[in-house]
């Protein structure tokens, strides 16, 4: 048994190693600091970026409340949200449920994200209880999102423009299985790389119900959302970006007072729908802090990535500086590393979840 479990751990340090889309965030971005650091100089301050989007805090870049991004879309726009104090009894958790109108199953995720960590998909009042019992931090209620399909839309606006452009797409395939009507759930993920990798935080969700034999063909869907970290593929498909699409997001975004530059994840029915601006939810906008997640896309090379990253960053340095001309400030030294800190103070708290 041991010299399996040490077979299958080297198998996965090397399909780590020679895939650069799982190695640490830090390692990926090291010729990106440099260009930061050109930008800083420029702009005399390292933290530019909150005057990228001035209407959300921090523009987006850290210890940025969900909430209250969600209150500046339109509310037709993304699902039943409701947030959740730390540590406020049980009891007032489930009158504000009812009064929401929430339905099980529902999302749960911090207010202040993490890459995906703590997001768990409830089911009962118990395992509402769990999680409200867990989580030192704020957190929120969504309602699920009925349509199928999922993508990120990055888009961008300079203040001084009248119209927006779409500057990549990625499409994404959830972690989901499908049975054979012999295998366990867990021999089916080891089959599979990508999702050996999320074993063991998939055993601790689910515990032995990874032990149950699907049947042929039956599908299970294990993490109902299209996060890298937990297991989701993601694929580049900026091909699609049409004016029609362009046309259809520029006009919701500009509706989110001085939203500039971000990534929409989005859930929509039929692509058709989603060109049309119709029969879709916006999952999360994400601000200054966004990737432009596309470059995980297991074709495309590191020199590909370090070229996005860079492009994307300097759109985002061209928007904050005319922002901030037009009187919108940048943080201080002061301001800007006491909301690092309160932004470490929380992922401290999301990673102990």
């Amino acid at each position: 048994m041991s010299i399996h479990i040490r077979y299958n751990n080297l198998k996965l340090f090397f399909h780590k190693l020679f895939h650069w889309e799982y190695w640490p965030f830090q390692v990926v971005y090291i010729p990106i600091y440099f260009l930061w650091i050109f930008c800083a100089i420029k702009s005399r301050t390292f933290f530019f970026f909150n005057a990228c989007n001035p209407r959300i805090k921090n523009g987006g870049f850290m210890a940025e409340s969900k909430k209250e991004i969600y209150d500046s879309i339109p509310q037709e726009s993304y699902p039943k949200t409701e947030l959740i104090h730390e540590k406020i009894p049980f009891d007032k958790v489930i009158v504000l449920l009812g009064e929401s109108k929430i339905k099980y199953p529902f999302i749960a995720k911090p207010d202040i994200g993490l890459r995906g960590s703590a997001v768990k998909k409830i089911h009962t009042i118990s395992e509402l209880e769990e999680y409200h019992t867990k989580a030192n931090f704020d957190y929120l209620i969504q309602d699920l999102i009925p349509y199928a399909n999922e993508v990120g839309i990055f888009y961008v606006r300079y203040p001084n423009q009248d119209k927006g452009k779409i500057t990549g797409i990625v499409g994404k395939e959830f972690l989901e299985v499908t049975g054979d009507g012999i295998s366990k759930i867990v021999d089916l993920l080891q089959m599979n790389p990508r999702y050996e990798i999320q074993l063991k935080a998939l055993q601790k969700e689910y515990g032995t119900q990874l032990n149950q034999v699907l049947k042929k063909n039956q599908k299970r869907n294990l993490v109902p959302y299209g996060n890298h970290a937990r297991g989701a593929k993601f694929i580049d498909v900026s091909h699609l970006i049409t004016e029609k699409l362009t046309k259809s997001i520029d006009e919701m975004c500009q509706q989110i007072p001085e939203f500039y530059f971000g990534r929409l994840d989005v859930m929509y029915n039929t692509w058709e729908d989603l060109e049309n601006g119709q029969n879709f939810a916006i999952v999360e906008l994400n601000g200054a802090g966004s990737e432009p997640t596309h470059i995980y896309d297991p074709k495309h090379s590191l020199f590909f990535a370090w070229y996005e990253l860079a492009r994307h960053i300097t759109y985002m340095y061209q928007i904050s500086v005319q922002n901030h001309q037009k009187g919108f400030p940048y943080l201080t030294f002061n301001e800007g590393i006491e909301q690092y800190r309160l932004q470490m103070q929380q992922q401290k708290k999301i990673y102990h979840f």
